[in-house]
């Protein structure tokens, strides 16, 4: 009886839009990116980029994909940041003295 191990099933398919991140750069200079543990060539790119891209061809065990936009960054701009001007904390009856508890 003969076993059949199943395929490597890529995450992506071509013309899939994607948000990724460059994790690295190849041999020959395009950037490198995964999805799912799937690699994804991207030129024209450097490490730590954050770039929109579209999927151009998916082999067995790589994709290439172009850059289409920078990646668009919703959830550092929706972070509630601190008012600016906002009450500080009142401390009643304490008295800076600057001694560091040093006796007299």
């Amino acid at each position: 009886m003969r076993q059949r191990f199943q395929e490597n099933v890529a995450p992506v398919k071509q013309g899939d839009e994607l948000q990724v991140t460059i994790e690295g750069v190849g041999e020959k200079g395009d950037g490198i990116a995964k999805v799912k543990g799937f690699v994804l060539f991207v030129p024209n790119t450097k490490q730590g980029d954050q770039v929109m891209v579209r999927v151009n061809r998916v082999l067995a065990k790589v994709g290439f994909a172009e850059v289409i936009g920078q990646a668009k960054q919703e959830q550092q701009q929706e972070q509630p940041k601190k008012e600016e001007g906002a009450p500080e904390e009142s401390y009643e009856g304490y008295e800076d003295t600057e001694d560091f508890g040093e006796e007299e």
